[in-house]
């Protein structure tokens, strides 16, 4: 089943809950069974707090990320939606981000040049993009030698579990209510496969159902 691209009033509607969902606390988020931490604001401050320079995020919504980033980073971010920008707008200077520059584009063609970036940024994007392999190749390319690709996904289930054939069942109708969004997505052994010179990132679960698995880390680019 294809799923068609957001019509004008849903990409305005989407990036209004985007907007509120800001306000939600990720202290309040529980990890389960990750190894360091114990809730999403704990593991959101130790991948994003430490980032310097020039840093590029990929779909980040409405900006539910920037309170965690250093305020004399660069940031670039990429957000297809164009009503998501006065709300990111409004977030960064919420949390005194003030170098920031917005594109609207997208993960398989990113609008900067090569090996000009530090880090790229990831979290609930992978699951959405058409071509995986291609985004990463792309994220490949915009990174310095030595920079990470950070990211935070959900992921497909393991094999013969209950989840995975809930995930397989219900993928047409999701990808469809979520813009595209695959709640079985291998997303981990992609990631692998993508040639960086070390990767590394945890398994872990959120209390949601469907897309309740999870992995974080980064992976280096050669």
């Amino acid at each position: 089943m294809n799923c068609s691209p957001l019509s004008q009033v849903q990409k305005r509607l989407f990036a209004w809950g985007m907007s509120k969902a800001n306000d939600a606390d990720d202290r309040t988020l529980q990890l389960i069974d990750h190894p360091h931490f114990a809730n999403l604001a704990q593991l959101k401050q130790s991948m994003l707090g430490n980032l310097r320079g020039r840093i590029l995020e990929i779909g980040p919504g409405a900006g539910a990320n920037l309170r965690y980033y250093a305020s004399d980073i660069e940031w670039i971010g990429v957000e297809p939606n164009p009503f998501m920008h006065p709300h990111l707008q409004q977030e960064a200077e919420k949390f005194g981000v003030s170098q920031i520059r917005l594109e609207v584009g997208s993960a398989e063609q990113l609008p900067v040049e090569d090996h000009s970036i530090d880090a790229v940024v990831s979290t609930h994007v992978l699951c959405s993009v058409g071509d995986i392999s291609g985004v990463l190749d792309e994220i490949d390319r915009v990174l310095k030698p030595g920079g990470r690709f950070v990211f935070l996904e959900h992921v497909a289930a393991h094999p013969e579990t209950w989840t995975r054939r809930i995930q397989e069942g219900i993928a047409p109708i999701w990808k469809s209510l979520f813009d595209r969004c695959h709640p079985n997505r291998e997303t981990g052994p992609a990631i692998d496969r993508a040639g960086f010179a070390e990767v590394t990132y945890h398994n872990f679960q959120l209390s949601f159902p469907v897309v309740s698995p999870h992995i974080a880390g980064f992976a280096v680019k050669a």
